[in-house]
């Protein structure tokens, strides 16, 4: 993100040091330029993803920059200036995308500039606000299910953490690409899963998946730990386990090997040919996403707080212009 000393200024959170959400700060920065090959996007609204958070406190995906920073990957808007060579793009196009990840982005404030296939046109009749929530969460498990799995009709996917923000979109993919859906969430939530199209909701705190799911070709896991190995069990020879929470010392690549059965970790990147085919779902009425509330810019601290109890159903959106 290049700024100048003389630069329009624009709002934007940011941080000083790590810590909780209190250090997340409304400040005023001088507004990027757009570089050859990208564009300057007034963001209408952002989402809140674990990413954030965990950039927030720990400096996970900060890249080595300094503070203070500006966290956020998730963009809605309309594209203001086009940089050089920029021939996909236009001023006046309504947007969505994902830009820089894992690389920071600073979507967390009114403008931002990446390069302009790091955005797709949005479907028509998409609001900011749903538009915003969809890139980081919806990208995942496209590349998950689709690019790493190869989901394929009739096959058997199990999806844990279902209800929330990459597993409610994970499993309306699923469907779209004819696929049995299995989704673990509490039982209140099961109705809610039911809507989205998924065949067999698991009640987690009833029921142990790992004694009861068989026979299925691929395992969705966004929660990390025990999960991953637990979920071995559940996979028929040749399956696929895909974790999007970076692994540690249990991450059972030997023990999935041994068992004639795929792990892998993957980490969501870019992906315009990705956007265009989760635009093409919204489009044709098959995909959909919830929003489980909606702040404004400046409560992006209590946003990361309701974010961090693990229990909203669907993505937290940040609106920051009409």
């Amino acid at each position: 993100m290049t700024e100048t000393t003389d630069a329009p200024r624009m709002r934007a959170i940011s941080q000083d040091v790590a810590g909780g959400p209190d250090v997340l700060r409304l400040v005023e920065v001088a507004r990027p330029e757009p570089g050859a090959t990208e564009v300057l996007v007034r963001v209408q609204a952002t989402s809140v993803n674990p990413a954030d958070w965990k950039t927030r406190e720990r400096g996970v995906f900060r890249d080595g920059t300094e503070p203070p920073f500006t966290l956020g990957f998730d963009v809605a808007g309309v594209v203001e200036a086009v940089g050089a060579g920029v021939t996909v793009l236009a001023p006046g196009d309504e947007v969505f995308g994902m830009p820089r990840f894992p690389h920071p982005a600073g979507a967390y404030a009114e403008y931002v500039t990446a390069p302009a296939r790091h955005f797709a046109l949005r479907p028509a009749g998409l609001d900011p606000v749903r538009a915003a929530a969809l890139p980081l969460a919806a990208l995942t498990a496209w590349q998950a299910l689709v690019d790493t799995a190869h989901l394929r009709s009739g096959q058997r996917v199990l999806i844990h953490a279902a209800a929330g923000g990459v597993g409610h979109l994970a499993a309306q993919i699923a469907k779209a690409r004819g696929a049995y859906v299995l989704g673990t969430a509490s039982a209140a939530k099961h109705e809610f899963l039911r809507g989205l199209g998924v065949d067999e909701p698991i009640d987690y705190t009833r029921v142990d998946f790992a004694e009861t799911v068989r026979d299925v070709d691929v395992v969705l896991d966004p929660i990390g730990g025990a999960y991953a190995a637990r979920s071995l069990a559940t996979l028929r020879t040749g399956g696929t386990l895909v974790s999007i929470v970076p692994p540690d010392d249990t991450f059972p690549v030997v023990r999935a090997r041994e068992a004639g059965v795929r792990a892998v970790f993957m980490l969501v990147e870019p992906d315009l040919a990705g956007l265009r085919e989760i635009a093409a779902l919204v489009a044709a009425g098959r995909l959909r996403v919830e929003v489980a509330a909606t702040l404004p810019l400046a409560d992006a601290a209590k946003a990361h707080e309701l974010g961090e109890r693990g229990r909203t159903v669907g993505k937290i959106v940040l609106t920051v212009a009409d």
